[in-house]
C-alpha cells in the first residue's frame, strides 16, 4: 500500500481522494481494516476529508478533550493521531530517476532489446516494421506488455513460451488521436491511461457522442485493481477474449474496429461477437499485431450501456458483465440495430445475436421487454455443471442486466423528447444506478489518561505500534525475509490428490533425476515420531484428504524443487470419502464425543410457550488468508545435532516439541525463534508444526539448511480454516417476544484430524447463549470428521459460528411475534448478576451499557425511520439497519492456557532488553510490553527494546490466542519488572535524585543482579463436562455494533453505509491498538458473514486457492462512516491495569452487517407479497442476496433439479 500511494505521489503531488481510494483498490490487508489507512492517506489529498463528531461541532481529529454526556467529568478524546503533525510533502526532497538509467534508455531507443533465459528469450523490438518482422518469423510468439494474462500461468513448469515479444517501446502502438470517426487507442496503452484518456476527453464531447466512452468509464472504475490497470494493455485485454473481461462486450456492441499489421500490410475488422468467439474468418492471423483500437463515437438515437457483478465491487472477475447497445429509428423508439453481449457465461464473450435480430423493428416497450427476456434465456444457456457455479444467479443476472439496460433507455428517451415519453415512476427509478461507496470516514472516541499521570508515563496512550515504521518501510524482516544462509536448499512437498485413499507406491526416480534435486523425503527419513497422536507430518499408508502432504523434494532451488515435485508418481486405491456435515451424521462420523449443555427444564418450558418454531442455519468455513504464507527455515549447526528453527508460529513450544519428537532428540538441542508473525488469526497454532517437522527432517537427511515456503495456493490448499456450522433450532417463545426454551444442535464440519476441532464445539455449546438468558436450554454439540483438511483454530474460536447461530433465533422470534428486532433482543438479555448456563456468574451492567450508548451514539431509532421512509419510496433498492449486543468470554477454559514468562535484562547503560513468551503476529503485542516495562521501572520508551520470541530465552510459552496473549505476558513481564524495581530500592533510597543509569551503575558495583525472570501462573479457570459446571473463562467483555446497508435488488449487491461500535474496553493499555484490532476483526467478520466463500469440488479438492477466486474484504467493503467508541469507567479487575483483550470480540460484531443485509431484504420480499420468515445462509454474498430478492426475473429463468447433475461444488457445511 505504501508503494501504492507512493507511486501516485509522484504522478499527482496533490490527489484526490477520489485518486487515493483508486490507488489503493489492488491491495489487501486482513489485520487494519483498512480505517487507518485511510485516514492517514486523506493527510495527502487536495480536499478536506474530515467529518464532524455528532453534535460536538468539534473535528474527528482534533486532540483537545470533548465531555462525553454519558460519563460526566471523564475526559474523552477522539482520534488516535494528529494530521497537523505529520510533516508536509516536499516534492523537491523526492529521490531523482537516476540519471544513468536515463542515459541508459536513451542510447537504447532504436536499438532491439534481447533477453536470454534457458528456456526463454525475450524481445523488445523499437519499431513497428521489426515487430512485423519477428511475428512473421515467429507467428506462435505471443505479444506481452503487462504479462498480466500470460503471467497467470507462470507457476506451471510446463507453460512457457519460447519467444516473448514485447512492443512497449513502438509509437504506432501508443497513438491517442481523436478523428472523425472516433477515439482510437494504441494497443499497448494501458486501461488506466485509456481511463484516463476518457476522463479528459468526455467534457469535450457533445454528450450524445459518448454514451460508449462512459459506459467503458463505468467498468474501468471497478476493473481489476490499479496495479493491474497501470500494466494490461488494451489489445492484450482485447486479444485474450477472457470470458470475465469487462471492456470487450462494450467495445463489440459498440462496433469498435481493431486496425491490424502484418509484413504483409494492414486491415481492419470488427471487434465483434464473430470475432470474440474465434471465428476464423473474423480472427487476427498468427503473423498480424493489433496497432490500435479505433473506439467509434456513439449518435443522438443510441444507447449504450454496461454492467457486471463481482464477488467483490473491486479487484475482482466479473461473474457476469453486459454490453447492450441499441439504435433507434431517428425520433422514434422503433429498435434499428440491436447488441446484447454477456461475459461469465461461456468460455469467451457471448452474443444472443438471434435473439436481437428478432427484435429488430419492435417498439421498445414491456412486451418487446417481455419477450427479449424469454428469447434471451433459450439463446444464452447456462448447464447445471458450469465451472464457477452460481448458475441460477447468472442466469438471473442475464435478464436483471437487460431490464435494468430496458429502463435506462426509456430514462434516456424521456430526457431526450419528454413530451413524448413519460417519465419513469418511482419504482422504476430506484433500478437505475449502482451501488458505489464514497469515501470512509472514521471517528474513534476513548477515555484519556488521568491528568495526574506522569508525562513519561506510555500506559493508556494511544502509542504507535514498535515495528510500524518498519513496516511501513519495508524493512521488517519475516521469514522469507530472511537472506539465505550458506549451502540453503529449497523444499517443495508433493500432496494428495485423493480425499480418501489408501497409498499403493510412490516413485520417486524421475524427481530424482531433475538437475538441482538433492533428494526426496517421505515417512521413513523420520527417524523419531512422524507427528503426532492425532497427525501425520508425511501420509504414510493411507490419505485422509487432498492436500495431505506426502513427501518433500529438496533442491538448489525452488523451480528445481517444484518440478521435482511434479515428477514424483503416487498410485492411489481410492476409498470412499466423507466430505459433508450429512455425509458425517449418516455415517456416524465424528471426532469427539456430543459436548451437552442443559438449563432449566426445557420441557416444561416448550409445554408453556405460546408458540414453538424450528429452523436451521448452514454457515461456511472461511481461509485465514494471513498475508505472509506458512514459513520456516531450519538451520542445523555442526556439533551436538543442535537445530535453530525460524518458524512463523503462534506456538513455538509446541514447533520446538514436535521437531524434537520427529529427530528423536532432546528438546532442549531445538532452538526456535520468531521475530514477527505477518498475520495468523488462529492458523498458525498447530500447522507450523508439522511444517517445521517436513523441513527439519530434510535438513537433517541432507545436513544443510532448508527453507520451506508455501506459496498462497498450496498454504490454502493444505490448512484448513474455519469450521462450517450447521445448526439446527428449536425455541418456544411467548407473545411478547421472551424466549422461554430453547433446544439447539451444533454441528461442525471439522476435518480429517482432530486439530482443534474439539475445543471449538466446547467452545460453541458454551458461548451460544451470546446475551441472552434463556431459562429453559439444551445445546448438543458435535464435531463432524470429515475428508477435508482439518480446520483448526480461527478468531473469535467458535463464536462468530454460535452468536450468529442465536441471533438467526432472535430474528426468526421476532419475524412471528412482528415485533421490532431490537425490542425481543432486549426481551431476552441477561440483566444485573446472572449465571451462564454453565454456572459462570457474571454481571450484565456493561452489557446493556453498551447497549444504551450504542442506540445513542448510532441514532439507531431515528435512522431506522429513515430506512423505512427510503424503502417504502424504492422497489429495487432496499436499505436495513440492525443493532447487535454481545456478551464475549475472554481466553480458555484450562488454567494452564493462561501461564507466561518473561526475561528483562539490564544493561550497564541503562538500556532494557525485555523477552516473553508472547508473540507478535501484528496484534502489537511488543508495544504493549515495552509500555509496561516502562511504568513499572519509571522509564522512557526509548530505553527498552525486545528482540525476538524465541524457546533459549523464554521457555514452554503456551500459544498466543483467545485475547488473552497480551495481558498474561504482560503479567510475566510486570512480575519481572516488579523484581528488578525492588532490587533497586536501596540504590535508590540512597540517592533519590539519582538517575536511572547512576541507579544501574551502583546496583552493578553492589554485585545485585540486573536480570529476572517474571512468571503468571495464569487465570484460574475450568470446566466439568460431566458436572456441565465450571469457571469456564476468567472474565466477559461486552460490546454492541449498529450497521446499515443498501442493497440492489436486481444484482444483490450492497454497500456498507455506516457502523458504530461500542465496546467495553475497560481500561485500554493503548487506545491506538485497541481500536485497531476491534476494527480489523470487524472487517474480518464482515469478510466471513458477507463475502469469503470456499468451495470444494464433488472429490473433495478446494476450488478456492488464491485471491483471484477467494475475495476478503478491500478498501470498498469498509462502512463509510465506522464509529468506535470505547466505554469509560469500566473496570476489569482481573487482568492488568484493569485491561481486556480486544483481539477477537470485534469479529462477531461483523454479523451486524448480515443482520442488516437480512433486514433490507425482508423489506423487499415483504413488498413482494413472499413469507418473511426466510432464512439465509452465511456468507450473505450477493448471489444469495439478489435470489432471496424473488421477483419476476428469478421465477422466469429455468431450474435444475438436484440429483440430476453433478455440480461444479458441493455445500460442506
Amino acid at each position: 500500500m505504501v508503494m501504492s500511494i507512493y507511486a501516485l505521489l509522484r504522478n499527482h503531488v496533490k490527489p484526490s481522494m477520489e485518486q487515493i481510494i483508486s490507488a489503493l483498490d489492488g491491495n489487501l490487508c486482513r489485520c487494519t481494516g483498512y480505517r487507518p489507512i485511510i485516514d492517514s492517506y486523506a493527510s495527502f489529498a487536495k480536499e478536506q476529508t474530515c467529518c464532524q463528531l455528532r453534535g460536538t461541532g468539534q473535528c474527528c481529529l482534533d486532540q483537545e478533550e470533548l465531555g462525553c454526556s454519558s460519563s460526566a467529568g471523564v475526559r474523552i478524546r477522539s482520534g488516535l493521531c494528529n494530521p497537523a503533525e505529520f510533516l508536509p510533502v516536499d516534492p523537491t526532497q523526492e529521490f531523482i530517476f537516476p540519471p544513468e538509467l536515463m542515459r541508459m534508455a536513451q542510447e537504447q531507443q532504436g536499438k532491439t532489446l534481447i533477453f536470454c533465459s534457458k528456456r526463454t528469450t525475450w524481445i523488445s523490438p523499437s519499431s513497428l516494421k521489426e515487430l512485423l518482422e519477428l511475428k512473421a518469423k515467429y507467428p506462435k510468439a505471443p505479444l506481452v506488455v503487462g504479462n498480466t494474462s500470460l503471467g497467470l500461468n507462470k507457476n506451471d513448469c510446463d507453460a512457457y513460451h519460447p519467444i516473448v515479444l514485447h512492443p512497449l517501446r513502438i509509437p504506432e502502438m501508443q497513438v491517442v488521436s481523436i478523428t472523425d470517426d472516433g477515439i482510437v487507442i494504441g494497443a499497448t496503452c494501458c486501461l488506466a491511461q485509456l481511463r484516463d484518456i476518457l476522463i479528459e476527453t468526455i467534457p469535450k464531447l457533445p454528450e450524445e457522442k459518448t454514451k460508449i466512452y462512459q459506459a467503458l468509464l463505468q467498468q474501468l472504475r471497478t476493473l481489476a485493481g490499479e496495479q493491474i490497470r497501470s500494466m494490461a494493455s488494451l489489445g492484450g485485454h482485447v486479444v485474450s477474449r477472457g470470458s470475465a473481461w469487462d471492456l470487450n462486450p462494450i467495445l463489440c456492441a459498440g462496433k469498435s474496429v481493431l486496425n491490424l499489421a502484418s509484413d504483409g500490410g494492414k486491415r481492419q475488422i470488427f471487434l465483434d461477437d464473430q470475432f470474440l468467439a474465434g471465428h476464423k474468418h473474423a480472427d487476427i492471423e498468427p503473423k498480424e499485431v493489433i496497432v490500435s483500437v479505433l473506439i467509434p463515437y456513439s449518435t443522438k438515437d443510441e444507447f449504450i450501456s454496461a454492467f457486471r457483478q463481482a464477488e467483490r465491487q473491486k479487484n475482482a472477475f466479473s461473474i457476469v458483465n453486459s454490453g447492450l447497445r441499441v439504435l433507434f429509428s431517428p425520433g422514434t423508439d422503433t429498435i434499428v440495430d440491436l447488441s446484447i453481449l454477456y461475459g461469465g457465461i461461456g468460455s469467451t464473450t457471448l452474443s444472443a445475436r438471434k435473439s436481437c435480430e428478432k427484435l429488430i423493428g419492435r417498439q421498445w416497450n414491456d412486451q418487446m421487454l417481455s419477450e427479449a427476456c424469454k428469447l434471451v434465456l433459450e439463446e444464452i444457456s447456462l448447464p447445471p455443471s458450469a465451472s464457477g457455479g452460481k448458475v441460477e444467479y447468472r442466469r438471473t443476472l442475464l435478464v436483471s442486466f437487460l431490464f435494468r439496460f430496458y429502463l435506462e433507455v426509456l430514462h434516456g428517451l424521456h430526457q431526450m423528447y419528454p413530451f413524448r415519453y413519460s417519465e419513469l415512476s418511482q419504482d422504476k427509478m430506484s433500478a437505475l444506478g449502482v451501488l458505489q461507496s464514497g469515501v470512509p470516514q472514521g471517528v474513534q472516541l476513548y477515555q484519556d489518561v488521568d491528568p495526574g499521570q506522569s508525562p513519561q508515563d506510555p500506559v493508556g496512550r494511544p502509542i504507535m505500534h514498535q515495528s510500524g515504521i518498519k513496516h511501513a518501510t519495508g524493512e521488517a524482516v519475516f521469514i522469507d525475509d530472511i537472506r539465505p544462509v550458506d549451502r540453503e536448499l529449497s523444499l517443495a512437498v508433493v500432496t494428495s490428490i485423493k480425499a480418501h485413499a489408501k497409498i499403493k507406491s510412490i516413485d520417486i526416480s524421475e524427481a530424482l533425476q531433475v538437475p538441482g534435486v538433492i533428494n526426496v523425503v517421505t515417512a521413513k527419513d523420520v527417524p523419531g515420531k512422524n507427528g503426532n497422536d492425532e497427525e501425520e507430518a508425511f501420509a504414510k499408508d493411507k490419505v485422509i484428504c487432498v492436500g495431505q502432504i506426502i513427501c518433500a523434494v529438496v533442491a538448489e532451488t525452488l523451480t528445481q524443487a517444484k518440478h521435482g515435485a511434479k515428477k514424483v508418481k503416487i498410485v492411489y486405491e481410492d476409498l470412499q470419502p466423507v466430505l459433508t456435515i450429512k455425509d458425517a451424521i449418516e455415517h456416524n462420523s465424528y471426532i469427539t464425543e456430543e459436548r451437552k449443555l442443559e438449563k432449566g427444564d426445557i420441557e416444561k418450558g416448550f409445554k408453556s410457550a405460546d408458540k414453538i418454531i424450528e429452523g436451521e442455519l448452514h454457515m461456511g468455513g472461511q481461509e485465514h488468508f494471513y498475508l505472509e504464507t506458512n514459513s520456516v527455515l531450519v538451520i542445523p549447526r555442526m556439533e551436538d545435532k543442535e537445530m535453530d528453527v525460524y518458524v512463523s508460529t503462534q506456538h513455538a513450544t509446541d514447533v520446538q516439541k514436535l521437531v524434537a519428537s520427529a529427530l528423536n532428540l532432546q528438546s532442549n538441542k531445538i532452538m526456535c525463534h520468531t521475530k514477527r508473525v505477518g498475520g495468523a488469526f488462529g492458523g498458525k497454532i498447530t500447522k507450523p508444526s508439522f511444517f517445521a517437522v517436513i523441513a527439519a527432517v530434510a535438513a537433517n537427511k541432507t545436513g544443510r539448511p532448508v527453507r520451506f515456503a508455501l506459496e498462497r495456493n498450496m498454504d490454502m490448499l493444505i490448512t484448513g480454516g474455519r469450521h462450517p456450522f450447521f445448526g439446527k433450532y428449536k425455541v418456544g417463545f411467548m407473545k411478547d417476544g421472551r424466549i422461554i426454551a430453547a433446544d439447539f444442535q451444533c454441528y461442525i464440519n471439522g476435518g480429517c484430524t482432530k486439530d482443534e476441532s474439539e475445543l471449538v464445539i466446547e467452545y460453541i455449546v458454551l458461548k451460544v447463549d451470546n446475551a441472552y438468558n434463556i431459562p429453559n436450554l439444551r445445546v448438543r454439540g458435535h464435531a463432524c470428521k470429515t475428508n477435508l483438511p482439518s480446520n483448526t483454530a480461527f478468531r473469535g474460536f467458535g463464536f462468530p459460528q454460535a452468536g450468529l447461530f442465536v441471533e438467526t433465533c432472535i430474528v426468526a422470534v421476532a419475524t412471528k411475534t412482528g415485533l421490532p428486532h431490537e425490542k425481543v433482543r432486549e426481551k431476552n438479555m441477561y440483566r444485573g448478576v446472572n449465571r451462564t448456563a454453565f454456572k459462570e456468574e457474571f454481571d450484565a451492567e456493561n452489557l446493556w451499557k453498551c447497549w444504551k450508548e450504542c442506540l445513542d451514539k448510532s441514532d439507531y431509532h431515528s435512522r431506522n425511520a429513515k430506512v423505512e421512509e427510503f424503502n417504502r419510496k424504492n422497489y429495487w433498492k432496499k436499505k436495513g439497519i440492525a443493532i447487535i449486543p454481545m456478551k464475549f468470554s475472554v481466553g480458555f477454559n484450562a488454567t494452564y492456557f493462561h501461564q507466561a514468562g518473561a526475561l528483562v535484562h539490564i544493561y550497564l547503560d541503562g538500556s532494557v532488553l525485555v523477552t516473553h513468551g508472547g508473540i507478535e503476529l501484528g496484534q502489537g503485542i511488543h508495544t504493549k510490553m515495552l509500555q509496561i516495562a516502562s511504568r513499572e521501572l519509571k522509564i522512557p520508551l526509548s530505553y527498552i527494546h525486545f528482540c525476538e520470541t524465541s524457546s533459549t530465552t523464554v521457555p514452554n510459552g503456551k500459544y498466543t490466542a483467545g485475547s488473552v496473549g497480551t495481558e498474561i505476558n504482560a503479567r510475566a513481564v510486570q512480575d519481572a519488572c516488579q523484581i528488578l524495581w525492588k532490587r533497586l530500592d536501596p540504590i535508590r533510597r540512597k540517592n533519590p535524585k539519582g538517575k536511572w543509569e547512576d541507579w544501574i551503575s551502583e546496583a552493578h558495583k553492589k554485585s545485585i543482579s540486573l536480570s529476572a525472570t517474571g512468571y503468571f501462573k495464569g487465570y484460574v479457570t475450568n470446566m466439568d463436562w460431566e458436572t456441565k459446571k465450571g469457571h469456564a473463562f476468567p472474565y466477559f467483555l461486552y460490546g454492541a455494533a449498529c450497521s446499515e446497508v443498501e442493497i440492489d435488488c436486481l444484482t444483490g449487491a450492497h454497500k456498507n453505509i455506516r457502523t458504530d461500535i461500542v465496546m467495553d474496553a475497560s481500561f485500554s493499555i493503548n487506545p491506538a491498538i485497541d481500536i485497531g484490532q476491534i476494527e480489523g476483526a470487524f472487517i474480518q467478520g464482515v469478510g466471513l458473514y458477507t463475502l469469503e466463500e470456499i468451495y470444494f469440488s464433488p472429490e473433495g479438492e478446494q476450488l478456492t486457492l488464491g485471491p483471484d477466486t477467494y475475495k476478503i474484504p478491500a478498501v470498498c467493503d469498509i462502512p463509510e462512516q465506522f464509529h468506535v467508541y470505547l466505554v469509560p469507567n469500566s473496570c476489569n479487575s482481573i487482568a492488568i491495569y484493569s485491561s481486556k483483550g480486544m483481539g477477537e470480540a470485534g469479529f462477531f460484531l461483523g454479523s451486524s452487517v448480515f443482520f442488516a443485509i437480512r433486514d433490507a431484504v425482508a423489506a423487499a420480499r415483504k413488498e413482494r407479497g413472499l413469507p418473511l420468515d426466510f432464512t439465509l445462509i452465511s456468507p450473505l454474498t450477493a448471489e444469495r442476496i439478489r435470489m432471496a430478492c424473488d421477483d419476476i426475473f428469478t421465477k422466469m429463468i429455468p431450474k435444475d433439479k438436484p440429483g440430476t447433475y453433478k455440480p461444479w461444488a458441493i455445500d460442506i457445511s
